[in-house]
């Protein structure tokens, strides 16, 4: 490692470092604003940044002018891919073809690190991808390797796999093998723990916001953007891609009571439930109270959230960090979400959030009611949010300094 990499106890005076970031993701979702705006933070922090990646990514993805990292040259646009053919394959092949990855990013990422000479390579984990560490081990460069959920598991319930017990033996050799593993939340800490991983290398980088775009907020303008700036009553909001297990359809059943007769729920983002929720709002003679906002550009999100009065999170698994949830306080908004660790990790049941048993109904409908009939209780919950965001420095620049000090105190 270079000589540059001096104390960590002096941000200030500490020598930039160079990172070669490394990703597989195509997908123009949560994922590609998670890389683009850790790359963003990393050279706000005065870092250099390399990025070597499968395919180039979308600035609009990222909902922000494109941070002006180097890139390892991609393929030119318009140029056939064979990637391009991967979602025709047989799920077997297509799993194989997860593998075989590997080997082409390697070369990829050898040839960069050798011009580039970091100072550490950053991965983002994708299923099979056992690039990063072959190179770490190849070149004597540290790793740090970012796991946002376990993927044999998730895709095992999800998908399906083929040969699990070679994905299962992989990923367990690739976390062993990482120099430090980042994690989004302490649950996914202790699984990746008990996967055989030395817990002192292992240290935790929830996901972020970028504090600054959520100043000077429009309510009126957002409702506008929306097209809701006629809606009387409390707005309830849910960002992100939706599917069943979401659970939206108990905030349905919510505004069939009394007590949320008049509060609408507004919906930005997209998803496979959609058909299901028109269908249960019809049948509760609601529809004219579900707002399907569509799909946005991510740098349009802090523009749109002050037309919410509460954020949603019904539903989530276990171990995730979801995006929204920090999007919702930097917004300055109350959340109504599961009371389970992973959440209780950022969020103070009464505090910033009502927190209510998974699942429970009629937990989520008193807590939804609470917060629509007190809009001091709101306006106190969202203040808080907002300072937790502040004061845990819950921020994508805060989780570059925690990445750098991990880096600097090897």
């Amino acid at each position: 490692m270079r000589a540059v990499l001096g104390s960590c106890d002096d941000r200030s005076s500490a020598s930039p470092v160079k990172i070669l970031y490394h990703h597989r993701t195509q997908a123009e979702d949560g994922q590609a604003v998670h890389i683009r705006s850790l790359i963003e933070a990393f050279q706000r922090e005065g870092h250099e940044v390399r990025e070597v990646a499968l395919v180039e990514r979308s600035t609009e993805a990222a909902g922000a002018p494109r941070p002006k990292a180097a890139q390892e040259p991609t393929r030119e646009p318009g140029r056939w891919s064979p990637w391009a053919l991967f979602g025709l394959l047989p799920g077997f092949v297509k799993e194989l073809a997860e593998y075989a990855y590997s080997l082409h990013a390697s070369r990829r990422l050898r040839r960069a690190a050798r011009d580039f000479q970091p100072d550490f390579i950053y991965e983002r984990y994708a299923f099979g991808n056992s690039a990063g560490v072959t190179t770490s081990e190849a070149l004597g460069i540290p790793l740090v390797l970012e796991v946002n959920s376990p993927l044999v598991l998730e895709l095992s319930r999800t998908r399906g796999l083929a040969f699990p017990r070679l994905a299962r033996r992989v990923e367990n050799r690739i976390f062993q093998r990482a120099t430090r593993v980042c994690v989004v939340t302490e649950v996914l800490k202790g699984m990746v723990a008990d996967l055989g991983v030395n817990p002192a290398r292992i240290f935790v980088t929830p996901n972020g916001v970028h504090p600054e775009l959520y100043a000077d907020l429009d309510r009126a303008a957002a409702r506008r953007n929306l097209g809701i700036e006629d809606t009387t009553g409390p707005v309830l909001g849910f960002v992100g891609y939706y599917r069943d297990w979401h659970r939206l359809d108990l905030v349905l059943d919510g505004m069939a009571t009394e007590a949320l007769s008049t509060a609408h729920l507004v919906l930005v983002g997209k998803g496979p439930a959609e058909d299901a929720l028109r269908a249960r709002a019809s049948q509760l003679g609601i529809g004219d109270r579900l707002h399907f906002a569509g799909t946005r550009p991510h740098g349009e999100i802090p523009r749109v959230l002050p037309a919410f009065d509460v954020g949603l999170v019904p539903a989530i698994n276990p171990y995730a960090s979801p995006l929204k949830l920090h999007e919702y306080m930097a917004a300055g908004l109350p959340t109504v979400a599961p009371d389970q660790p992973n959440l209780r990790e950022v969020l103070e049941d009464g505090r910033d959030a009502l927190l209510v048993p998974p699942g429970d109904g009629a937990a989520l409908i008193e807590a939804l009611s609470r917060l629509a009939e007190d809009e001091d209780l709101r306006e106190a919950m969202g203040r808080a949010a907002r300072r937790t965001i502040e004061e845990r420095e819950l921020t994508w620049r805060g989780n570059a300094r925690r990445v750098e000090a991990e880096v600097r105190s090897l």
